[in-house]
């Protein structure tokens, strides 16, 4: 008989595919970061516990491209700073994705509030833009001009927040207990530019990032780096604490907290 796809894998194919993402050669991307001070009550209130905000009110964006062997990834990541358990770090409000396969593997195993997009960065000569966009509205859009180089920073390594879970199959809540998890990323970078630009953020009602506007902006750099990241669950959160912001992973909240008895999908 052929081989049945769909069918089980030998213990042989399954070590074999482990072994294979073990030894991933470094990956670089091309990125735009972007940071700004925001509103601080606007921050903490998107913050769920036990999240808690930095002394300072900082979005971070980045927006990236990856060459991936085979095929270009757009990467973008809309971000607030947070502080847990001592340890400082982000916590991504959205992250969209140009791929499936790159959005699947983050939000399955991390926890990662990762959706499907547009992501772009373009630079022609000195000119550089980036942009996010989904539905149609590219809802946060970095413009300017590279101004100078500026000393590489040491390898260093930062700390991501997500929460993992799943929504109850009767739109009761969840089906197990969610988790938060430290995200770590050991970073190099092998090239940095200032850039002199502004960042504008436009209204989406899926996205709606305008609600953290930029009040002073810090800095707008584009750079080369790779990184690798190490996951672990650091706690488990009560589910009456989380529900609230669940919302914030999908475009349609019914799909957590409205959730009609099913008919099942044929």
């Amino acid at each position: 008989m052929a081989r049945v796809r769909y069918g089980a894998r030998t213990e042989a194919e399954i070590a074999a595919a482990r072994t294979a993402s073990a030894r991933l050669p470094d990956i670089w991307s091309t990125g735009v970061v972007a940071r700004w001070e925001t509103d601080p009550d606007a921050l903490a209130a998107v913050l769920p516990p036990p999240l808690k905000p930095t002394g300072r009110p900082l979005v971070r964006v980045n927006i990236s491209k990856v060459e991936l062997p085979g095929y270009p990834l757009g990467a973008g990541s809309f971000a607030v700073a947070a502080s847990h358990a001592g340890v400082d770090g982000w916590y991504p409000l959205v992250m969209p994705m140009t791929h499936e396969r790159a959005l699947t593997g983050g939000r399955e195993v991390f926890g990662e509030p990762k959706k499907l997009g547009e992501v772009a960065v373009e630079r022609d000569g000195l000119v550089v833009h980036a942009w996010m966009a989904r539905h149609g509205i590219s809802f946060v859009e970095v413009r300017g001009a590279v101004d100078g180089e500026l000393p590489l920073p040491e390898p260093s390594r930062k700390t991501d927040f997500y929460f993992k879970f799943l929504p109850a199959v009767d739109g009761s809540g969840f089906d197990a207990g969610p988790v938060l998890v430290h995200c770590r990323r050991h970073e190099k970078v092998r090239r940095l530019e200032r850039i002199t630009g502004d960042v504008v953020l436009r209204e989406s009602m899926y996205d709606p990032v305008a609600d953290l506007p930029v009040l002073e902006l810090v800095d707008i750099t584009i750079g080369e780096k790779t990184s690798d990241q190490r996951g672990k669950v650091v706690e488990r959160v009560g589910a009456e604490a989380l529900l609230p912001y669940v919302h914030q992973r999908y475009d349609d909240p019914q799909q957590v907290h409205d959730a009609p008895p099913s008919e099942g999908t044929r």
